[in-house]
């Protein structure tokens, strides 16, 4: 991982300390707000928000690699293998405000097969950080087919963006979807097809 991807990699600006606490940095806001941060119910939120805000972009600090580990083995399995509706919540590096939903992930191996529980493990690599949707879809195909070396992978991400909900246009109702196609899942309609319509309907168990 480029040690520029990792929070408190730049350098501070106008003016504040490089080494200033993230706390004061939160007190400082509060007090930008037109709040006091040395009233009772907030004396401990800027450590909150601290804590809060590590474990949020915590994926900073992992790597595909290591979510994995050993779990890839080898399998004469060449149909496609789908994990949807995985739950993801991430933040939007514009107005550091969540984005939430579900995202459906399929490969067809080429000899490798991987633990079914990983590919869930490898969204939250990407979704724990400041991120934007598009992007994350990306990155998420692009790791998998580095990693396992499949015939393609296909991932699709249904979200809500609470910076369109709660701010700006205000649309409580609208969501994105975004797709990244790799391999055959690019290069075949029918294998595309066959995703996209196993990701939008409800299977057996709701």
């Amino acid at each position: 991982m480029n040690s520029a991807d990792r929070p408190g990699a730049f350098e501070s600006r106008r003016g504040l300390p490089a080494d200033l606490e993230f706390s004061e940095l939160v007190r400082e806001q509060l007090r930008q707000l037109g709040e006091d941060p040395d009233r009772e119910g907030l004396l401990r939120t800027p450590e909150r928000v601290e804590k809060s805000l590590k474990w949020l972009t915590r994926g900073y600090e992992l790597s595909v690699e290591s979510v994995i580990g050993d779990a890839i083995f080898d399998e004469d399995h060449h149909n496609m293998v789908i994990v949807k509706d995985i739950e993801m919540y991430s933040l939007c590096e514009h107005h550091m405000l969540p984005f939430f939903g579900k995202v459906h992930v399929a490969y067809i191996p080429n000899g490798k097969i991987v633990g079914l529980s990983k590919l869930p493990r490898v969204v939250e690599v990407f979704a724990r950080r400041l991120q934007v949707q598009e992007r994350m879809t990306e990155q998420i195909a692009a790791a998998l087919m580095e990693v396992l070396r499949p015939q393609g992978v296909g991932v699709v991400i249904e979200a809500a963006h609470l910076c369109m909900m709660m701010r700006g246009v205000e649309k409580q109702n609208s969501k994105t979807i975004t797709s990244a196609m790799k391999g055959v899942f690019l290069e075949d309609l029918r294998t595309r097809e066959e995703f996209l319509r196993l990701s939008m309907i409800n299977g057996v168990l709701g």
